[in-house]
């Protein structure tokens, strides 16, 4: 049994990091957010220690160093633009990290986080769940197996509504999460990474902080991409969970199908971290390189890879 931290438990994201180590035999020591809405916990380690103040949390941990009773892993759920300084302190105390996606906002930030690696000894793992998904895999072993110098046409579409608190939360903020490109869309990026090999190129069509779109290349593919948390994009088709959303992933005007399969896939990734078989910093290279262009490069002002809805978005006045 593993002794595990777990920063940011009042996030989204958390619950499924909670399960992970519940269904891999492991223990939660303690917990830290600032928000101390975590009742979630309950469900999972109701014996958690658990503090809202960061000082406490670093206190508690030095205090078990001192006792002789080690953590094991720091999992990281807070605000992307945290992720660089939580992994830092996990490192610098000889603790390996599982940490969400973005991993960071930076390519940079991987050089510096691999010389804290070298230092400390310890290891950084990412959730790059995607990579775990049946039909994914499927999809990458269809490439492989195709003729080498077939190039796939793709397009991505992803529209998740948000209410107006998401523009008025940090993930309204580009320097702390990133942008649409990076807070909705990195693990997509990854995905075609995985599937298609080398980003060849890389045109940014439209950026707002609703939208986002443009064209990538990769070895074996072409994609046109969009990605929005406007609810004005979506299609009448679009699916009522606990939010709207339209998910599309076309390969060669085939639907990729991969609605399901993901409820245990942290779990998964857990238990190959726990393996020693987890994706480390430069397995998100790619994919962090990919959307840093994607908020930093000019926009195309004649695209001809524009994908179908950049139209829709013309139609809307926005362009």
């Amino acid at each position: 049994m593993k002794n595990f931290a777990l920063i940011g438990a009042a996030g989204y994201i958390a619950p499924r990091h909670l399960k992970a180590i519940k269904e891999t035999g492991n223990q939660l020591v303690v917990a830290m957010d600032i928000n101390d809405s975590v009742g979630v916990m309950d469900g999972y380690f109701p014996e958690a220690e658990f503090f809202t103040e960061f000082e406490e949390f670093e206190a508690y941990v030095e205090d078990r160093h001192n006792l002789g009773k080690e953590l094991d892993y720091v999992s990281i759920c807070s605000p992307n633009y945290l992720h660089v300084s939580h992994i830092k302190y996990a490192l610098k105390n000889g603790i390996d990290v599982i940490c969400e996606k973005p991993l960071v906002l930076n390519s940079n930030d991987l050089n510096v986080l691999a010389s804290y690696e070298q230092r400390y000894g310890a290891r950084v793992n990412s959730v790059l769940q995607l990579r775990l998904h049946p039909s994914i895999i499927a999809v990458r072993d269809k490439v492989k197996a195709a003729p080498v110098n077939k190039i796939f046409d793709v397009d991505l579409t992803y529209m998740t509504s948000r209410g107006k608190w998401y523009l008025k939360s940090w993930k309204g903020e580009d320097n702390k999460s990133g942008g649409i490109a990076t807070n909705i869309g990195v693990h997509f990026y990854d995905m075609l990474h995985f599937i298609f090999g080398a980003v060849k190129k890389n045109e940014v069509h439209y950026r707002d902080e609703k939208t986002t779109s443009g064209y990538l290349e990769y070895e074996r593919a072409r994609v046109r991409w969009f990605l929005s948390i406007d609810a004005n994009n979506l299609p009448a088709n679009a699916v009522r969970g606990e939010k709207l959303t339209y998910r599309s992933i076309t390969i060669e005007n085939e639907e990729l199908e991969f609605s399901g399969g993901f409820t245990d896939l942290h779990t998964q990734s857990y238990q190959r971290v726990l393996a020693g078989q987890g994706y480390g910093l430069e397995d998100n290279r790619a994919a962090i390189e990919t959307v840093e262009v994607i908020r930093n490069a000019p926009i195309s002002a004649h695209p001809v890879n524009a994908h179908p809805l950049l139209a829709k978005v013309r139609c809307n006045g926005l362009l």
